[in-house]
């Protein structure tokens, strides 16, 4: 299930939610469904729009997501695009934790230039922090490109166990047990093949990703990852390095504050 390639973009159905705003399902190079909403800036007109990557068993339409959206469009002045992964919320497929997804993301790139952006910024949290580096190595075409990359609460190696969310979050992904309860408790699909081959992780994609921005936030309190991941991912290229005091993990550990931040840097940078 490897996905070291370059996705071509496809948009299949498209609604109307407000003016400006729309739904859209978009399908990926292996043709699998994902939904996607745009949201246009509501502080200014900008050329920029933001992807927005969430983390495992999230989706595009999870409170903490819509947040970090309407930060982001409020006072990162950008327009933004959130999607679910394959596996989650109303996408098709089944989550394969950071491999395909980045076709998922590719798709969603693209749509976001589709729509008249001529500069696309990524931002992911926990497995999409993963995802936008893999993304920003792999796919360098002038459509799916990203402009700048921040990942957020993001793993620098695969199979890391060394703490018991980590542990657990194995157990969910490996085990039919635990595959049942992704799916009915976090209504997360989740592949049951293994990786084969294993997909470029996220700290040998770091050195790839430049000239691209790239940006690594991290908080100190974070239960899954360690700090030596957001050191070791900074310390694999060219990267801007942020560790937020008190902050725990990812998009539900962001406060406005440090989303403003993001935004001010992702259509800056």
């Amino acid at each position: 299930m490897s996905s070291e390639g370059e996705g071509r973009f496809h948009m299949a159905d498209v609604s109307l939610i407000t003016s400006g705003s729309r739904r859209a399902m978009l399908r990926t190079d292996d043709d699998v469904r994902i939904e996607a909403v745009y949201e246009p800036s509501t502080a200014s007109v900008t050329d920029t729009a933001v992807v927005v990557a969430h983390g495992f068993t999230g989706s595009a339409d999870r409170p903490a997501v819509r947040r970090a959206a309407r930060v982001f469009a409020e006072r990162g002045a950008a327009a933004v695009v959130t999607f679910s992964f394959r596996g989650h919320g109303g996408s098709g497929g089944r989550s394969t934790v950071g491999d395909r997804e980045v076709l998922d993301l590719s798709a969603a790139v693209r749509w976001a230039r589709e729509l008249g952006h001529a500069r696309v910024a990524t931002v992911g949290f926990s497995m999409g922090g993963s995802v936008v580096l893999r993304h920003a190595a792999l796919d360098r075409g002038p459509e799916g490109r990203a402009d700048a990359v921040a990942a957020v609460s993001a793993p620098a190696r695969w199979y890391y166990r060394g703490t018991a969310p980590m542990r657990r979050l194995h157990w969910v992904v490996t085990r039919p047990t635990g595959r049942l309860v992704g799916r009915y408790g976090f209504r997360t699909r989740i592949d049951r093949r293994a990786w084969d081959p294993v997909p470029l992780s996220p700290v040998a994609a770091v050195p790839l990703i430049a000239p691209t921005p790239l940006l690594i936030v991290h908080g100190d309190r974070d239960a899954y990852f360690p700090l030596d991941h957001p050191r070791m991912l900074a310390g694999a290229g060219d990267a801007e390095l942020w560790l937020e005091r008190g902050m725990g993990h990812a998009e539900n550990a962001a406060d406005e504050e440090l989303l403003a931040r993001l935004g001010d840097w992702l259509t800056r940078a």
